[in-house]
């Protein structure tokens, strides 16, 4: 029976970021991984592959409507879809090999099959065969990550009703695409059929798009998106698909209860939310206790209530994001080797890559006015800002909430081209606990769209100079 010092279930960004930490720190590990390729599903079927695609159908659009204007003559785009999603697909392969690389470089044990905990100290890996192994190790860590979230009532065959796995991977551009939900994963991936002459119709619950981030950010992003062909359906929800005809039929009745109605659709893309992957894990037998929404319930080391079991990534509370179950996978590493690990929850950046994106980090206001926080704004439009200006993409601004007594920076909320890029100085800036005043002092490059983040801090004690 093989003994290791760590078994990591599962080679997502989490699972795999830890089972590298904890090689570094010298323990001997082995990563358990059920699928054919390692990675986990943001670099087979998520982050990765969609980004591919956003960058392709950017492209696409910029060739077809923005060349012309920059004094760039060339023929109307022609989509090859074939080659595009094989141009996806070469990322996808790129990335999976650096992770088997990376596993091999660090001389940590791939176990092909699924993982069952056994209790302390034990796990079952069974293959692809039906054949299990057996190994020993001091301490387990469970990075099986998220499931799509299911709409009741409504079956997924990622042919014409998809998930986000099955609308990466169509095999031609739907006339209409319906979208439920409104939050990241459906924003983006409509966005990408959008680019590429589908009709796109978003379904919401809430009244709102992107649910949890700046509302102020979130009502531009709309208008912006609605300009771009966008059509949204708010605080509405589906209640079924009639999939008999050539053409999908979506019921869609309002949330607060109403009249339905009929929406035809070519596919129907169910976008709300994911869940906590825990199916085989074993968990019940080994005692290892769920909270009421099905995560592992973990202390603030990352324990669960069973000796040598840890969890980590969207397995457990916390936002659903590869970044911060890296940050956890390299954390609890260092744990186990008798460090400090930790992770700043307050710090955490998300982003939505459409175009323009969206970025924000740390509270938003409503978070804010909710905990009675006193608080002030600086803004500033990209508009105003002279590389925005000449290259005509002026949508979108920056907004830094600042603590209105000590003016250190509480929240930055971006919307703009590149706004996944620029969040990172707001971050490293409130990692070290830094003022609107700290930045607005700190000299940004000229002419870069980062000068707006400068004059947004400027703009917090109201001497903004561009405005």
């Amino acid at each position: 029976m093989a003994t290791y010092d760590l078994v990591v279930i599962g080679t997502g960004p989490g699972g795999y970021v830890c089972a590298i930490r904890a090689a570094q720190l010298g323990m001997k590990v082995a990563v358990v991984e059920k699928n054919a390729t390692l990675g986990g599903t943001c670099l087979n079927v998520g982050c990765m592959p969609s980004k591919a695609l956003l960058h392709a159908s950017e492209m696409f659009e910029e060739a077809g409507h923005s060349f012309a204007k920059m004094g760039v003559s060339v023929p109307a785009p022609k989509l090859d879809l074939p080659s595009m999603m094989n141009f996806k697909q070469q990322g996808i392969d790129g990335n999976v090999k650096g992770v088997e690389f990376l596993m091999k470089k660090n001389k940590i044990d791939v176990l092909n099959g699924k993982g069952k905990i056994l209790g302390t100290g034990k796990v079952q890996v069974t293959g692809q065969g039906g054949a299990s192994q057996m190994v020993e190790t001091k301490n387990i860590v469970i990075a099986t990550g998220s499931d799509v979230a299911q709409l009741k009532g409504i079956e997924i065959d990622e042919k014409r009703v998809v998930s986000s796995t099955g609308a990466l991977s169509l095999e031609k551009v739907p006339s209409k695409l319906l979208v439920v939900g409104a939050g990241v994963i459906g924003l983006e991936l409509g966005s990408v059929w959008r680019r590429l002459g589908t009709q796109v119709t978003v379904v919401e619950f809430l009244d709102r798009i992107l649910p949890g981030m700046d509302g102020e950010i979130a009502k531009q992003f709309q208008r912006i998106l609605e300009k771009q062909g966008f059509a949204f359906k708010l605080g509405a929800k589906v209640t079924g698909v009639n999939t008999s005809a050539a053409k999908l039929a979506a019921t869609i009745e309002p949330a607060a209860g109403g009249s339905p109605e009929t929406i035809e659709a070519d596919v129907v893309l169910i976008a709300i939310g994911r869940v906590p992957y825990t199916e085989g894990l074993g968990l019940q037998e080994a005692g290892v206790i769920l909270d009421n929404r099905g995560r592992v319930q973990i202390d603030h080391h990352f324990a669960t209530n069973v000796p040598g079991v840890y969890a980590i990534g969207d397995v457990v509370a916390g936002p659903m994001l590869a970044h911060k179950a890296e940050d956890e996978g390299v954390a609890v590493a260092e744990i186990l080797a008798g460090q400090a690990g930790h992770v700043n929850y307050d710090v955490i950046p998300g982003v939505v890559y459409t175009t323009p994106e969206v970025s924000s980090v740390g509270k938003t206001e409503e978070e804010l006015k909710q905990a009675g926080a006193a608080y002030t704004v600086g803004k500033f439009p990209f508009t105003a800002n002279g590389r925005s200006k000449v290259n005509q993409t002026t949508d979108g601004f920056v907004k830094i909430l600042a603590d209105a007594k000590t003016d250190r920076v509480l929240g930055v909320h971006i919307i703009g081209r590149e706004a996944g890029e620029m969040i990172h100085e707001a971050a490293v800036l409130m990692e070290f606990g830094g003022s609107a005043e700290d930045l607005a002092r700190t000299c940004h490059a000229h002419p870069t769209r980062s000068e707006a983040i400068k004059e947004a801090a400027l703009a917090v004690g109201k001497r903004a100079i561009h405005m």
